[in-house]
């Protein structure tokens, strides 16, 4: 039976047995876990930075979640789904972790995960790639609804009509001895276009790869729709020729959920023999995301600006400009232009790490963010945890450098948000 296995960053998976405080796996879905893992090692990402193998006395070997989430689906239709690690001081549960999820999807940039509606489809009952097979059904849907998009296509043909242009090559080459027809090429204003054939073929392939009834029921619906559309056979190539004016509109979120799809294109490049499909996301990236997305929400546009990612200074500037400084969020208060920057970081902080886990690197990164752009203070951000809670962490130097700490309970954004913004007033 085909099953998914949901597990949360930091927890770890065990083979053969049940201890508690680990998630046991049948030892063949361990073992194509494992092979996985090994098998991207060195590599564009390396599989250790997704998940750590150790072997513990009496426990055996173990397979620890690290600082990824989101899905491997296997090719026997096993699927493991890795949750975010949240604390919170409300109690909440593993749907709840689910839809944080997808929200921390949506606050990305040029992705189609922006279109993510939690609330359309029942998250309890669905794992996260069905969920993502549900949202690029709902464009589709809307594709289809308007109508496909035509195109003129350059065909060939060897037939006893002219039209088009002849090809005198291909008609000395096949016609030698058939004087009465004729090879030509011409164009036809079909629905064969690149982003049909694109979508087509992403409709074939999740075909195979869903295991839920609706989906399945509702990808037969639409490749209906695209009967006589010829699916991409060269992904590459096909995505090189979609236009992107007006006209295709339409089209922009789906064909990134193509590519979410055809080609992998999450933030990963893992692979393996066992492994059908895998989309992970690095939760430092979405953490800095999410927190951007919520304060640009919360601030009075009209008494701040904000950037994301600002790109204003160097390091260096002579002899010419060099080590580009990007702080996560630049905050300028408009009535005096007083600037206020904010850094995130998913690490997990505790009393009993020296420097209580802060990096001095993050340390220097800040100081050099505070004297570059002259910032009344700055603020580095952490997720809240269950051993760094309400710990206030400010650092002062004689040079009239502040860098403050903040944690942040992703249940409860709008008051993490207002212990922040009390310091930009």
């Amino acid at each position: 039976m085909k099953k998914t296995y949901q597990i949360t960053e930091f927890s770890s998976f065990i083979s053969g047995k049940e201890v508690d405080g680990y998630i046991s796996l049948p030892e063949s879905t361990f073992a194509q876990l494992e092979n996985f893992i090994l098998s991207n090692t060195n590599g564009e990402t390396d599989g250790l930075d997704l998940m750590s193998l150790s072997a513990r006395k009496r426990v055996g070997k173990v397979i620890t979640a690290k600082n990824y989430v989101g899905i491997i689906s296997m090719k026997d239709g096993t699927t493991i789904e890795i949750l975010p690690k949240i604390y919170s001081k409300e109690d909440f549960t593993a749907r709840q972790v689910k839809t944080l999820f997808i929200d921390m999807l949506r606050s990305l940039q040029n992705s189609p995960f922006k279109s993510l509606q939690s609330t359309a489809v029942d998250t309890s009952k669905m794992n996260i790639f069905e969920i993502f097979i549900r949202m690029f059904l709902d464009e589709v849907y809307v594709i289809v609804k308007k109508g496909l998009k035509n195109d003129y296509n350059a065909l060939s043909e060897n037939g006893g009509v002219v039209k088009g242009k002849i090809l005198f090559s291909e008609q000395i080459k096949h016609n030698y001895a058939h004087k009465e027809r004729i090879y030509i090429e011409y164009d036809d204003f079909n629905t064969n276009r690149p982003e049909n054939k694109l979508i087509k073929a992403t409709l074939l392939y999740l075909y195979r790869q869903t295991t839920s009834n609706l989906n399945k029921k509702d990808l037969r619906t639409l490749l209906n729709a695209f009967g006589e559309v010829k699916p991409s056979t060269d992904y590459s190539s096909d995505f090189e020729r979609c236009k992107s004016d007006r006209n295709m509109t339409d089209y922009s979120t789906t064909l990134m959920w193509c590519k979410v799809f055809l080609a992998g294109k999450s933030f990963t490049a893992f692979s393996g023999s066992e492994i059908a499909f895998a989309l992970l996301f690095p939760m430092e990236t979405l953490f800095e995301s999410y927190v951007a997305v919520q304060m640009r929400k919360s601030l009075n546009p009209f008494d701040y600006k904000i950037s994301v990612q600002d790109k204003k200074y160097h390091l260096f500037d002579y002899p010419n400009r060099k080590f580009l400084m990007k702080p996560d969020i630049v905050v300028q208060r408009k009535s005096d232009k007083a600037i206020f920057i904010c850094d995130t970081k998913w690490k997990v902080l505790a009393k009993d790490k020296t420097n209580y886990g802060i990096s001095q690197a993050d340390m220097y990164q800040m100081y050099a963010y505070q004297k570059k752009y002259n910032a009344k203070n700055v603020t580095l951000i952490y997720p809240r945890t269950e051993k760094m809670r309400n710990q206030e962490l400010n650092f002062q130097s004689n040079d009239g450098v502040v860098v403050q700490t903040c944690f942040v309970d992703l249940f409860d954004m709008k008051k993490s948000l207002s212990e922040i913004e009390r310091g930009f007033s």
